[in-house]
C-alpha cells in the first residue's frame, strides 16, 4: 500500500486533493514538520530525509517533491485522467509545467516573499513578470495549462495562488484559471 506522509495547512494539501481526485488507495499519515514561522517540530516518525511534506512511499520507492509525487501518482492511476501518459498527447507539456512548478515557479515565488532581489536570480530563473506571462500564454487559447484537459499541473501550478489569494500578483488569464481550478478540485473533493 501507498503511503503519503502529510502535515496539513503545508504543500502537501495540494497532493492530498491529487489523491482523492484520483480515488486512489492511499494511506495518509498525518506528521508534524517546522513550519516557517518557526512552530512545529521535525517529527521523528516522517521518513523523509530533510523531514519535510510530503513524502510518497510505495514500497522500495520513495518519492519526494510534489512535482514527482503528482507524476507518479497520475501515471499509477491512469483511469482519472488527471495526467497524460508516456506515449500520449500533451505528455512533454504536462512534465515540463511540474518541473517548471518545482525549478523556476516556486523559487521566485520563495525568493519574492523574502524579500530578495538579484540580478542572478532574474538572468537565471527570470521574474514574477515572465513567469506570470508563462502561465498566462497557454490559458489564453484554453481554458487549462493542456488546453482542454484539466490536470494535476493545474492543480500543483495554481496552488501557490489558491493560497495567497490577491497577495500575489496575477493578470486576468490566471484569476480565472485559478478560480476554475479550486471549482474543478472542489467538485471532486467535497
Amino acid at each position: 500500500m501507498l503511503t503519503l506522509y502529510h502535515s496539513p495547512q503545508s504543500r502537501s494539501d495540494t497532493v492530498v486533493d491529487l489523491i482523492r481526485m484520483l480515488g486512489a488507495d492511499v494511506d495518509i499519515r498525518e506528521v508534524t514538520i517546522r513550519r516557517q514561522d518557526g512552530s512545529g517540530a521535525q517529527d521523528p516518525d516522517n521518513p523523509h530525509p530533510e523531514k519535510k511534506v510530503p513524502y510518497l512511499v510505495d514500497g522500495d520507492e520513495h518519492v519526494r517533491e510534489r512535482g514527482a509525487i503528482m507524476l507518479y501518482l497520475t501515471d499509477k492511476y491512469p483511469q482519472a485522467k488527471l495526467g497524460p501518459l508516456p506515449g500520449d498527447a500533451g505528455r512533454g507539456a504536462y512534465l515540463s509545467w511540474l518541473s517548471y512548478y518545482q525549478g523556476i515557479m516556486e523559487p521566485l515565488l520563495i525568493l519574492q516573499w523574502a524579500g530578495i532581489e538579484n540580478p542572478v536570480v532574474t538572468d537565471g530563473l527570470g521574474d514574477m513578470e515572465r513567469m506570470l506571462e508563462t502561465l498566462a500564454t497557454p490559458l489564453r487559447t484554453g481554458p487549462w495549462l493542456l488546453g482542454e484537459r484539466f490536470s494535476a499541473a493545474d492543480m500543483l501550478l495554481s496552488s501557490p495562488f489558491q493560497w495567497f489569494g490577491d497577495a500575489l500578483p496575477a493578470g486576468p488569464e490566471v484569476k480565472s484559471w485559478v478560480e476554475r481550478c479550486a471549482a474543478e478540485m472542489a467538485e471532486v473533493t467535497a
